[in-house]
């Protein structure tokens, strides 16, 4: 089991954290939002977030909620923030929705968490007011985050604040007074997939702020730090690591306006540091040294990069100086980059890395609050996801002769359970109380965790070896002009796979690179890029077949390709 690196504060539950860090962090700014004036920022210092969620838990007791089930589903934004704190910090459980899910599925899942108070944005008018019509849930309360007051039996978030406020001051201490049981259900969230397939997950305070100490532990960010939002706050990696965390730090928050405004973002919040998922990374590191190239200044970088290596050694570290341009294309404030939810692409890594941007790899589970292991600021192995945090034990079972086995882990970050299902939680949790993630991995005498691949996605070819479909596609996403691409299997007659790609090309850099814009021709480049993939590899894993297209692959709102789903359509 590893040691903490660094001193971190001990939390007994969520509303312990706010209170603790709030004292230290009061003045501090909490988030920074845009004002009509260019150039201008308005800032929520951290106790002025406190007192929001103070005073909206106040108006939820007082309108009964008291113990109940509150669902929250938006964009990410400010008063998402302050709702999902206010039921967990005094009310009862919150139940985050995936803000992409289709009508249907929000009203099943509604019904399945049920919830009996919804906070949601204006976007989902129509969908609230179709279940509030219906009136075939436990739903008894419809908050809009955009209203200025009650309208139509629809609240609103901002008078209830204002309500529970003259609460408050009237002495009304319910919501302040509130005791938390860290070992009960506090969060309910669903992993992705179709309603009929996801599982409700029950988390508790105590896995949570279990969670928040081992990171604090091992990657130290503090009240001077600013983090840019971008993945979906109903996705535990962004809540508990890009919210809950710098809220735990006094940091501050800026919301992302779009993936086309990243870059921008960055620089004009002046952001420190962000999470995000490796596909958006990739894309931005692909992006600098494109620029770099269009320059001409390939060489002169990559001799500094030598160069900058060689003195790191000895401790002297020049990188800022001497990629500077590239710091400041990026606001000139950005020092850390974590990325999590799939593997990343080690070229990124230690690009970014040598251009002096400290960048880690983190890996974890909706079912582990989520993170499991991480690179950090003493331990780093590119290619690997660091190592199992502090508080943790893990180890590989089922281990095959290469040493690759599923990764199992033990500890307060793993889960209460599935909601209404005990035989997935009996499958998932062993009766020695070790989780079973379903990723493959293996761990060296050092014990840095390498993942494979999903336990559910590899193949298995007749001859017994094994190919891991995200291995090689990081290898052909490294193509020039590959977006990303899908690696399966395919049956043939003598019942052994033949492994295939389905291959999503960019159709400007293919025109720019080939001046190709036929996809029988663009297809016949990308196929003689992927046989020189083939000979760096072992025969057995070569791809015989390969599709393109320039359509997108279905995914997940935090990224990752929805392989059944794919599946289907290439079966058709």
């Amino acid at each position: 089991m590893r040691k903490p690196i660094h001193n971190y504060t001990k939390f007994e539950d969520l509303k312990d954290m706010l209170k603790k860090t709030g004292e230290v962090f009061g003045d501090r700014p909490a988030y920074i939002f845009k004002t009509e004036e260019e150039g201008k920022f308005k800032q929520v210092t951290h106790r002025e977030f406190r007192e929001n969620i103070e005073s909206l838990g106040t108006a939820l007791i007082d309108l009964g909620l008291k113990d109940k089930r509150i669902a929250v589903i938006s964009d990410n934004r400010y008063e998402w923030g302050v709702a999902y704190l206010a039921c967990v910090t005094g009310v009862g459980v919150v139940v985050p929705l995936d803000k992409a899910l289709p009508e249907n599925e929000i009203e099943n899942l509604i019904k399945r968490s049920e919830v009996e108070a919804i906070f949601y944005s204006n976007k989902y008018d129509e969908v609230m007011n179709k279940i509030k019509e219906e009136n075939s849930t436990n739903v008894r309360f419809f908050i809009s985050m955009d209203l200025d007051k009650k309208t139509d039996d629809i609240y609103s978030q901002q008078e209830l604040i204002k309500n529970g406020r003259e609460l408050v001051q009237k002495g009304n201490r319910e919501f302040i007074d509130a005791k938390i049981d860290a070992e009960k259900m506090g969060i309910m969230l669903f992993t992705s997939g179709t309603t009929a397939m996801s599982k409700a997950v029950m988390l508790s305070h105590k896995n949570i702020c279990a969670n928040l100490m081992d990171i604090a532990s091992v990657i130290k960010i503090d009240e001077n730090d600013r983090f840019l939002s971008f993945l979906p706050l109903h996705h535990t990696f962004e809540c508990t690591v890009g919210f809950l965390y710098p809220m735990s730090k006094g940091s501050c928050i800026a919301f992302c306006e779009g993936i086309r405004h990243i870059a921008e973002n960055i620089k004009e919040y002046q952001i420190t540091a962000m999470i995000s998922v490796p596909i958006l990374f990739e894309a931005m590191y692909k992006k600098i040294m494109k620029g770099i190239e269009k320059k001409g200044k390939l060489e002169t970088v990559k001799k500094g990069i030598k160069i900058s290596n060689f003195l790191l050694k000895f401790g002297i570290d020049i990188r800022k100086k001497l990629f500077k341009e590239i710091h400041e294309n990026l606001g000139g404030k950005a020092r850390l980059l974590v990325a999590g939810g799939a593997a990343l692409d080690p070229e990124a890594e230690r690009g970014f890395n040598n251009l002096g941007f400290t960048m880690y790899q983190g890996y974890g589970l909706t079912e582990t609050s989520p993170v499991i292991a991480a690179e950090d600021d003493k331990y780093q192995r590119i290619g690997s996801i660091g190592k199992a945090f502090p508080s943790l034990d893990v180890k590989i079972v089922d281990e095959n002769e290469e040493g690759i086995g599923e990764l199992v882990v033990k500890g307060p970050i793993v889960m209460l359970g599935y909601y209404k299902n005990e035989e997935a939680t009996k499958e998932a949790i062993d009766e020695e109380g070790w989780f079973h993630t379903g990723d493959l991995a293996k761990i060296d005498k050092e014990g840095y965790i390498y993942i494979s691949g999903r336990k559910k996605f590899v193949i298995v070819l007749k001859n017994g070896k094994n190919i891991y479909p995200e291995e090689l596609e990081t290898l052909i996403n490294k193509i020039e002009g590959v977006k990303e691409s899908f690696v399966y299997g395919k049956k043939e007659k003598d019942k052994d796979y033949k492994i295939c790609a389905k291959i999503v090309y960019d159709t400007e850099i293919i025109e720019e690179l080939y001046k190709a814009n036929d996809e029988e021709e663009i297809k016949e480049i990308i196929w003689r890029q992927v046989k020189n993939v083939n000979k760096t590899m072992p025969t057995y894993k070569y791809i015989k077949e390969i599709t393109v297209t320039d359509k997108e692959l279905i995914k997940t709102t935090t990224q990752k390709i929805k392989r059944f789903e794919e599946m289907k359509l290439i079966e058709k």
